[in-house]
């Protein structure tokens, strides 16, 4: 599978670095570089572009305009040498946020994070055509027959994320978002408490917070009306500890 982007930068030593970058990862494709966004947003309307290596701070135009003003943006990885708009690319579903100077290494995991979103795209769209329905991205079993190498599909932005649930660790939310907390990974999507609990076993997560639901299994200490799961320490909510202690006392 070949990623077809572009770079846009005012900056031409950092449309040489991404170039010369580019040139190293046999799967990307990139088709044409732009020292401004305002050319590059034409190109985008007329071309296919899977992937964009966006500047953030550019004259006329910047890089967080560009992608607001398209109505289906292609993955964006961000590359900037300001830290202070990272809330803004989470916010704007970002694949990944590189901070000048860039390293062969990070640009390389922000690729390789690319493409899984692209393989994830492409099963969509496989499962889509060979079903009309989008029924079959969720499941009509009951909820305790859910099995634990089971995996959902979270919408995340304008992509579906594949996310199995074992590997999930908690579920937090932030003000419109929900932060779905992986082993490896971390996923924000507009959802929720209600309809995520609705896509999750009930005999493996648990809302302990108004602002936390967790999985049993990955519990590791309990104290004082807290859990600790991978360091992170959750608290157990007035409301939500009674039903809370029931759950444990079962399990312990």
């Amino acid at each position: 599978m070949k990623i077809n982007c572009i770079a846009v930068d005012d900056e031409n030593l950092a449309l040489s670095k991404i170039t010369r970058f580019a040139e190293k990862v046999e799967y990307l494709n990139l088709i044409k570089c732009f020292d401004n966004a305002i050319d590059a947003l034409l190109f985008i309307k007329q071309n296919s572009v899977d992937l964009i290596f966006l500047d953030i701070k550019m004259a006329d135009f910047t890089g967080i305009q560009l992608v607001e003003s398209l109505k289906n943006p292609p993955l964006i990885i961000f590359t900037t040498a300001y830290d202070q708009y990272a809330i803004k690319g989470f916010e704007l579903n970002v694949t990944d946020y590189l901070l000048k100077p860039i390293e062969f290494d990070r640009f390389l995991k922000a690729c390789e994070k690319a493409y899984a979103q692209m393989q994830t795209q492409l099963k969509l769209k496989e499962r889509a055509e060979d079903n009309s329905s989008t029924s079959s991205l969720t499941t009509s079993e009951p909820k305790s027959a859910k099995k634990e190498n089971e995996s959902i599909f979270i919408k995340s932005g304008g992509t579906f994320v594949k996310i199995f649930i074992n590997d999930i660790l908690y579920i937090e939310g932030m003000k419109d978002y929900l932060s779905i907390y992986t082993t490896n990974d971390r996923v924000l999507c507009l959802q929720n408490f209600s309809s995520m609990l609705q896509m999750l076993p009930e005999d493996k997560f648990i809302r302990l917070h108004k602002s936390f639901i967790v999985s049993i299994d990955k519990i590791t200490k309990i104290h004082n009306n807290e859990v600790e799961i991978n360091k992170k320490v959750i608290p157990v909510g007035i409301t939500y500890r009674k039903h809370f202690e029931e759950v444990m006392k079962k399990l312990i």
